[in-house]
């Protein structure tokens, strides 16, 4: 490790401390250019940086009194890193020193001069000095020649096992030397970006804008030992990779790799940064392996890394068009699949209509007419004791546990806002900036949707379970309240239980796919004090705006007894079948969405999953009313739960597909691995199941309504 060598370039007196501006506003030379002398932050730092390169000054900083102490501290600071020049320039950065020494005399010069009223506050803006670089380079990703940009390191783990992943430097591999900043996280990090697994920290490597270092950085050296040995052997043979970002374009690369016929693991060692940029803004970042050596106990590894800028043409706004993969979801099967979706889409329409205007019209008729009393009247008599009229009676009646169906149909309701306002939030990408672009901004607009939409819930529920009950004396008896709580408790308990087991697998193997307390705290007051009150008041105005038993027909006081239905009208047989066409309109973009999430491409054809999720609501609306027409024509007027059950066993057929998915289309290993694969499809499984029930029930509710009020009941 380099000991710096303390410059005598400042020999600060008394008098020099008291009037100096400069030195308390100082940052180290490793890091970004001073700020106004209010920020606390760089005079914690330059402490820090003399306490353990300098502790002969940091003594005698502690003589001092306290308001001269951060003046006195950034002075040696600024000394310390002039003494790392000279090991700069040894080791062949000569580019990197000139850079440094033009920066650090313009720098002073102008903090000086700013001190004694040279420069006025409007000029100030002009000079890069005094731009604060959260400003001028993170949040417009502008910045300023030979400005430093930090490398952020982000995730290290099993290629095959995308939620298998640690800490970068968790593997036993050296950090760069002292004063780099090595491990310091990434500020401003957003829930969604935490909730899927990103964990940035600074890699402690020194990349100025503009500035090329062709000559090798050594970052560090080690010696192996048998320990090391293991874990890195371990990583090479589970062919671990890892993630950096560097002005939030992501870069990968390979741990190292098992070199055929020599029996040996091999470990990469030299990387090679080449970043191509337009005027003041980074627009692409290629990263590049080399130097393998063999892991063996012993042997001495130098890391170290080189990084090119060349300039080039490609526009900023479309730099992250290169990480696309344009022939997979654009491919001729991905147009087919919608092709083949919609003309289904036609079929069952045409189903549907055929029902509703000639079967439904002979129905009508046959009802209507008049009996006589002849041998055709008579046969007619007795065909008239069949048919879903006979239900008229019945078919309104409240379905068994009203209250959980109720809060299931709410909470589908609140899953389609869901769904849909997360999708039309991604197609409005070229407004707001593309979800795919931004980190964890798919998992925060789902939060914030789920949140908005507890209203939705609570007004859904309380709208349908008012209206069984119509008169003051019903109402007195129902249990509202209660359905209330199952609304607000459902879906949050189902993915807490789920989340809370595999956040502590995660705990157990130590990955960055563990939720910290903090974000589960912000969540749980998110739910407390947002989406519960929401659930309320829409519980409130669904009660108070919904519509009381407009039912077409009354409803008998005894219940009607269900004849043996035919195989055709049995719900067994129904249930699963109406599944089958809704799984079928969407199945080859669950393969194209798997294939997004399991193996690290970007999704970005929103377009398309629009138009899939339209031709599923109208698909599963359509079998619905099928499904509910036979078992009304069986004389079963439990219409409800086959409904919800027969648009929802879609989901079932999506876990079935799931699996399918695990075993013949992926190398998933290890139980941390195949815990999160299947309890995320458990949970989308489920979402979806309530998702497509809510469309069938609510298109067969449409149907009941609509053929019951058009017929003549004595």
């Amino acid at each position: 490790m380099l000991s710096p060598r303390v410059s005598p370039l400042f020999r600060p007196s008394s008098s020099s401390l008291q009037h100096a501006v400069f030195p308390c506003a100082v940052r180290p030379l490793s890091t970004s250019p001073p700020l106004p002398p209010s920020d606390s932050s760089h005079s914690s730092h330059n402490l820090t940086l003399v306490r353990t390169s300098d502790y002969p000054g940091y003594l005698t900083g502690l003589l001092l009194p306290s308001s001269l102490r951060p003046k006195f501290y950034s002075l040696r600071a600024f000394n310390v890193e002039t003494g790392m020049i000279k090991d700069l320039t040894k080791r062949g950065n000569e580019d990197v020193v000139k850079s440094k020494l033009n920066w650090w005399r313009e720098g002073v010069s102008l903090c000086y001069d700013y001190k004694d009223g040279l420069i006025s506050e409007e000029e100030k803006l002009h000079y890069p000095h005094f731009r604060h670089p959260t400003l001028s380079s993170l949040s417009t990703h502008k910045y300023d020649p030979s400005s430093r940009l930090t490398l952020y390191v982000n995730k290290i783990g099993p290629y095959s096992n995308p939620q298998e992943t640690y800490p970068y430097y968790s593997l036993p591999w050296c950090k760069p030397e002292e004063g780099h900043q090595v491990n310091e996280k990434k500020e401003g990090v957003s829930i969604g970006e935490t909730l899927e697994g990103h964990e940035l920290r600074n890699s402690g490597y020194h990349i100025f804008f503009g500035v090329n270092s062709p000559h090798s950085e050594t970052s560090c050296s080690q010696t192996l030992q048998k320990n090391d040995v293991l874990e890195l052997r371990r990583a090479v043979q589970q062919q671990y990779f890892y993630q950096m970002y560097f002005d939030d374009l992501p870069v990968w690369g390979m741990v190292g790799e098992n070199v055929q016929g020599e029996g040996g693991s091999y470990i990469f060692t030299k990387r090679h940064l080449e970043v191509g940029y337009n005027g003041d803004r980074v627009v692409e970042v290629n990263m590049t392996s080399d130097g393998l050596e063999p892991i063996e106990v012993g042997h001495e590894l130098e890391f170290s890394l080189t990084v090119t800028w060349h300039r080039t043409s490609k526009s900023f706004h479309n730099r992250f068009e290169r990480y696309l993969d344009n022939e997979f979801f654009e491919h001729q099967i991905h147009w087919f699949s919608i092709f083949n979706a919609f003309m289904m889409v036609i079929f069952l329409c045409g189903m549907v209509a055929l029902i509703l205007v000639r079967t439904l019209r002979k129905d009508y008729q046959k009802y209507e007419r008049d009996e006589e009393i002849d041998l055709e009247g008579m046969e007619r008599s007795i065909v008239e004791d069949s048919g879903w009229k006979q239900v008229h009676g019945d078919v309104f009646r409240p379905p068994k546990y009203l209250m959980i169906f109720a809060s299931l149909i709410g909470t589908g309701w609140q899953l389609i806002v869901i769904i849909a306002g997360v999708i039309l939030f991604a197609i409005a990408g070229p407004v707001h900036g593309d979800v795919y672009e931004e980190r964890g901004e798919v998992i925060t607009a789902f939060i914030v949707c789920y949140t908005l939409s507890s209203v939705v819930a609570g007004f859904a529920s309380g709208r349908y379970y008012r209206q069984f009950f119509g008169t003051p004396r019903l109402e007195a008896s129902s249990r509202w309240q209660m359905t209330m709580g199952v609304t607000v408790l459902l879906l949050p308990c189902v993915a807490a239980v789920v989340l809370s087991g595999l956040n502590g697998i995660a705990l157990w193997y130590g990955t960055t796919a563990s939720i910290p307390f903090g974000v589960m705290f912000k969540i749980f007051a998110i739910w407390c004090f947002v989406s519960i009150p929401l659930s309320v008041l829409g519980t409130m105005f669904g009660r108070h705006f919904g519509r009381k038993n407009s039912f077409p027909c009354r409803v008998n006081s005894i219940p009607r007894q269900i004849p043996d239905p035919a195989w055709y009208g049995n719900p067994v047989f129904l249930v699963p079948l109406s599944g089958i066409l809704p799984f079928g309109s969407i199945f080859i973009e669950l393969y194209f969405i798997f294939t997004s999430y399991w193996n690290y491409k970007f999704y970005y054809v929103y377009g398309f999953m629009l138009l899939v999720f339209i031709i599923l609501a109208i698909v599963t609306m359509c079998s619905t009313i099928v499904s509910v027409y036979f078992l009304l024509n069986a004389e079963n007027y439990h219409w409800q739960w086959t409904a919800l059950f027969s648009g929802g066993f879609s989901g079932f057929y999506v876990f079935l597909y799931a699996l399918y998915y695990f075993y013949f289309k992926t190398n998933m290993t290890g139980l941390l691995q195949t815990c999160f694969y299947f309890g995320y499809m458990g949970l989308q499984s489920f979402g979806m199941s309530l998702l497509c029930g809510t469309f069938g029930f609510a298109s067969a509710s449409w149907f009941v309504r609509t053929i019951f009020q058009n017929v003549k009941v004595d």
